[in-house]
């Protein structure tokens, strides 16, 4: 799942290849363009796509931990083990 900005076709080429379905809405000038070659538009799985949201929320919430944001830890143990740690203090809040 992406935003507006991944909605290339490279991008959705780029993901059949690696077998994923892209879950991203096209822009109004692409819409216009496919409507215009009558081609038919891409799957757009409403629903699948409004739970990204959850994702996104996630992130915020990891990135107000400063140390995460700013990434102060270089070595990817010491990162993943913080980000650990911010995970399971918001789970522990909710």
């Amino acid at each position: 799942m992406a935003d507006k900005g991944y909605s290339a076709r490279s991008f959705r080429a780029y993901s059949r290849r690696r077998g994923t379905k892209a879950t991203v809405p096209e822009r109004v000038d692409q819409l216009a363009g496919r409507r215009r070659r009558r081609e038919r538009p891409c799957g757009f799985d409403r629903s699948l796509y409004r739970r990204r949201n959850v994702v996104e929320r996630c992130f915020h919430r990891l990135k107000q931990w400063r140390g995460i944001a700013t990434r102060y830890d270089k070595q990817p143990g010491r990162y993943l083990a913080a980000i650990t740690l911010a995970s399971t203090r918001i789970w522990l809040d909710a």
